[in-house]
């Protein structure tokens, strides 16, 4: 079925200190989203900034969600960091609950939870860790949405233990014919009127061209890009705008999985 609401996520507050990766102000991008993954000190952010971009959220009714990764600010979370399956769930529940006081102090609640990059990757093809993670999830957070790609272990995981979990297209990363993103570390300039084509015809279509050219089907709630991607601000508004053009709906992640289930249930 074509997708008429969509959420939009943007991972935030990836900086650290003094030092600036994206090319934009996290302000601006704020305007054009529905949910942000906040980075909360492994791979990017420090209590000053976490603090900071939680408030502009609650600013802008953006739903907020923690973004954890590996413990690599050197290689901002994009290397994988080699651990028992406990030592990395503690490590997520350390950064869970770091953003989750600073939303708290907001008045705020923690909507979803994101791993980041190499994390990210790693819970979508291990299955052992991604049960320790949605086990944790369980415990300390089970209303919080998980995002995911729809072909991993995580979202099949999450399904089976009956956690909230929201499925995502990548705006601005390549797809393979699994249905994986293709992984990078770094992200040169692109096309935006390119990338907002590639949206539309996956809500439209609920297709996706690989990057061998073939087309594969493609099911989600939320779509992500990166404030760390050159250009991230054109991007953006380029896309949201031919979304709207096109009739699709920006609306919070809870509004859009209620009106996905409901859909469901009257198809069957």
């Amino acid at each position: 079925m074509p997708v008429t609401v969509v959420d939009i996520n943007c991972d935030m507050g990836e900086a650290f200190g003094q030092w600036r990766l994206s090319d934009t102000d996290d302000a601006r991008l704020m305007e054009l989203i529905s949910s942000a993954n906040i980075a909360a000190g492994f791979h990017a952010g420090d209590p000053n900034l976490m603090d900071a971009t939680v408030r502009l959220a609650t600013q802008h009714g953006v739903g907020i969600g923690v973004h954890p990764g590996y413990r690599d600010l050197q290689g901002f979370g994009r290397r994988k960091i080699n651990g028992t399956g406990d030592e990395i769930v503690n490590d997520i529940v350390y950064q869970i609950g770091a953003l989750r006081e600073f939303a708290r102090r907001h008045g705020a609640v923690l909507q979803h939870v994101k791993p980041h990059g190499a994390l990210y990757m790693e819970l979508a093809a291990d299955e052992a860790l991604s049960r320790s993670f949605i086990k944790l999830m369980r415990t300390v957070a089970p209303n919080a949405f998980v995002f995911c790609m729809g072909m991993s272990q995580t979202y099949r995981t999450a399904l089976e233990a009956g956690q909230p979990v929201i499925r995502e297209f990548y705006a601005d990363r390549d797809y393979d014919r699994s249905g994986s993103i293709v992984f990078t570390r770094h992200v040169g300039k692109l096309d935006p009127a390119g990338i907002a084509d590639k949206v539309v015809r996956a809500c439209l279509e609920g297709k996706v061209r690989t990057v061998d050219g073939a087309d594969i089907d493609i099911d989600f709630e939320s779509i992500c890009f990166h404030s760390d991607t050159p250009g991230c601000l054109e991007i953006a508004a380029t896309m949201r705008s031919a979304l709207v053009a096109n009739g699709i709906r920006i609306a919070p992640v809870s509004e859009v999985s209620a009106q996905q289930t409901h859909a469901a249930r009257g198809s069957k």
